[in-house]
């Protein structure tokens, strides 16, 4: 329930969650948020348009159903909305981070404090592994300075989690508040917010700075009303970052078309190039697996990293493939070696947990780890690559995982595949191409 005009500040809310006693203050607007057309009605809380039959309510109104997540809008509630008036105050020791930036993160940095200052719209192209948290700090320092309110934004609720106390930290003195749908921790009107894309449908006109991390992640990546809540959580006048290792096609025809700027980091901090894939052949995986067996190259792979006490994750392309796989390897090795895991585990944080804790010597997992967690030292085998359920995108990410540390900054990415498809290929194409640029920078 919104009982102060604070938190109304930037975001639209149905009026049943707002207190009678601040409906009547003057600058408060309103709007209905569902226009009923002929055979479809339109939200303008998400910019999407359903058909009539699906959005039909009893009382002879209507809702969205493709926001639904984030709270019911419809025909017979109004939004009310507030204007953001970017009320903070003048804070002393913004950045309380103490590290450094290699030469290569600082003109990145620079260029991110230019697009906060002149309002831009820019895409940073960095490769995994390259840092490019800490190369945010210094423009959201002078965003702060400004008394700009800024929102960092990331599709994934595990990278927002892991994302917020590094930021915490970065800012020690600026109050902030992370925001996604399993928190507990009620809204409060803050200069910095850490939030899902989700969450962005709650605002209106609310900042003057958004930082879209793993731009290109599932679900912002194909969800148009994530696209427009993120645009109509934007001031007119803002600037938008998107960061990324793995840029869509779409974003690449808006630099190719001059509608946003880029800056590429083809190398990690420790200025080692990405490990590369081995793509190796085991022929029809999926029918060994229906009898309870699993290729020997697998089997091999696993056998050698045991034996050196090497950690590693194994990815398999869909949730059904977790069990049969754990089950299959119940006949090599001990089971306590390894956990498995996907994105409606209810013990995935606590599975996760034991990994970073050395606990397990390797996960089997789905592609919800394929991004926003590192484990240090670690290997990668994909199993299956060729299922059409790893995009180009999501392979980059998972070779990713390996050499993010300068103590290892190198390791083994295999993909075992029955063939060889095109989204293999470009992945393959990807790291090589930003290798290729690295070695120009060495």
């Amino acid at each position: 329930m919104i009982k102060t005009l604070e938190d109304l500040y930037g975001r639209q809310i149905d009026e049943y969650d707002i207190d009678q006693s601040i409906k009547k203050y003057s600058k408060i607007k309103q709007y209905t948020p569902i226009k009923i057309n002929n055979n479809h009605i339109y939200c303008k809380r998400c910019g999407q348009t359903s058909d009539k039959d699906s959005s039909y309510l009893p009382n002879n109104q209507y809702y969205c159903p493709l926001c639904i997540n984030l709270g019911r809008v419809s025909s017979d509630h109004k939004l009310y909305y507030l204007s953001e008036p970017n009320n903070f105050e003048k804070i002393e020791d913004i950045l309380t981070w103490d590290g450094n930036l290699t030469d290569l993160q600082i003109e990145c940095s620079k260029k991110i404090i230019d697009v906060f200052h002149n309002n831009e719209k820019h895409l940073l192209w960095a490769v995994t592994g390259a840092g490019k948290t800490e190369m945010l700090f210094s423009g959201i320092e002078s965003a702060i300075n400004d008394k700009k309110r800024i929102c960092i934004a990331s599709p994934r609720v595990d990278v927002c989690i892991e994302l917020f106390p590094r930021i915490k930290a970065a800012f020690n003195n600026i109050d902030m508040i992370l925001l996604h749908g399993r928190q507990t921790e009620e809204y409060r009107y803050c200069q910095l917010t850490v939030c899902t894309t989700h969450q962005l449908l709650r605002f209106y006109n609310a900042f003057d700075v958004l930082i879209i991390d793993e731009v290109d992640s599932f679900p912002y990546v194909a969800d148009e009303g994530l696209h427009f809540a993120a645009n109509n959580a934007c001031k007119e006048k803002s600037s938008t970052l998107y960061l990324t290792a793995t840029p869509t096609d779409n974003l690449l025809k808006l630099v190719n078309n001059k509608q946003l700027s880029i800056s590429y980091l083809p190398l990690r901090f420790h200025r080692h190039l990405l490990p590369e894939i081995k793509n190796k052949f085991i022929g029809d995986w999926r029918m060994k697996l229906k009898k309870d067996k699993l290729p020997k190259k697998l089997i091999n792979l696993i056998k050698n990293r045991v034996e050196q006490k090497q950690r590693f994750l194994l990815f398999v392309p869909r949730v059904q493939d977790l069990m049969p796989i754990s089950k299959a390897l119940e006949r090599y090795f001990n089971t306590s070696l390894w956990d498995t895991v996907h994105s409606t585990d209810e013990k995935r944080l606590a599975k996760v947990q034991r990994m970073r804790n050395n606990e397990v010597l390797f996960l089997i997992t789905t592609t919800i780890l394929e991004r926003g967690v590192t484990f240090p030292g670690i290997d990668v085998i994909v199993l299956g690559a060729e299922d059409d359920l790893f995009s180009t995108s999501a392979l980059v990410q998972i070779a990713g995982r390996v050499g993010r540390k300068n103590e290892r900054p190198y390791g083994d990415v295999i993909f075992l595949s029955h063939y060889y498809t095109n989204v293999i290929k470009k992945a393959i194409k990807q790291i090589k191409y930003m290798n290729k640029l690295g070695r120009k920078l060495l």
